[in-house]
């Protein structure tokens, strides 16, 4: 099998901190976080963070919370709730669909109904992990079929996942070598969406908002600066919703770490 080929313009970057959006270009090589250990290939499974931000006046605030300790991925780090598809959330009912431009987005590497999965997992994700449900009304009431545990206080309430909401604003695929390896779709919403208490759970502590201009003074992985950069752009340079746009695609080539666009 032939290697893929690195896209022109690919450059090398040591740096591992202090990334701020604009350093980085189509085609450039991305921070690389050391590790101390490798581990056997395998297949990166498909994940999705959910990215909820307020403003404090003029002040974007995101919502982060520590991965538990005992975790193999990235432990005692600050990261966005999230985390692996599950085969329900396919089947999961929803109270409104995507915007069809994000779904285009997604559906770029992803079946239709793969794309509704990865939606509605951001928004499971949240709610397991943070008890934050981004959520409207079902017209016809709650659903009467039983979708288990996770969704125990949201469905049952007559509320469903609002992914009209979600902007989709990178895709990220876990480098070769590490204890786990995801395809991971990171989506924006803004806060006043989301309804409910935050609650500390099992897979996340210290849930908290965090200044944006402050959050990369906390132990983060990589991947999670890179996004902060975007985060900052799309605030302080608002997308229009109105139209397609081009997301940052962070990927892995031939052992180089680069960021492209998709």
């Amino acid at each position: 099998m032939s290697k893929r080929a690195i896209p022109a313009g690919a450059v090398v970057r040591g740096t591992d901190k202090g990334y701020v959006h604009g350093d980085l270009k189509p085609g450039s090589e991305r921070p690389v976080e050391k590790i101390e250990q490798t581990y056997p290939y395998m297949r990166p499974r498909d994940a999705a963070t959910l990215i909820l931000v307020r403003m404090k006046g003029n002040t974007p605030e995101v919502l982060m919370g520590c991965r538990a300790a005992q975790h193999a991925f990235m432990p005692n780090r600050y990261v966005f709730p999230g985390g692996r598809v599950d085969r329900a959330d396919a089947h999961v009912p929803i109270a409104t669909p995507l915007d069809r431009f994000v779904d285009a987005r997604l559906q770029k590497a992803a079946t239709a109904l793969r794309a509704r999965a990865l939606a509605v997992a951001a928004v499971r994700e949240t709610f397991e992990e943070t008890g934050l449900m981004l959520a409207k009304p079902f017209k016809s009431g709650a659903p009467g079929k039983d979708f288990g545990e996770h969704w125990q206080g949201f469905l049952d309430t007559g509320m469903g996942p609002a992914l009209d909401c979600l902007d989709l604003i990178a895709r990220a695929v876990t480098p070769p070598g590490r204890p786990r390896r995801f395809n991971a779709r990171f989506f924006m919403a803004r806060a006043e969406d989301a309804a409910g208490e935050i609650r500390h759970s099992s897979e996340m502590g210290d849930i908290r908002w965090v200044r944006l201009d402050e959050a990369r003074e906390l132990p983060l992985p990589t991947i999670t600066g890179l996004i902060l950069g975007e985060i900052g752009r799309l605030v302080k340079e608002p997308p229009d919703r109105k139209k397609q746009r081009k997301i940052p695609l962070f990927t892995t080539v031939n052992r180089k770490h680069l960021m492209l666009e998709e």
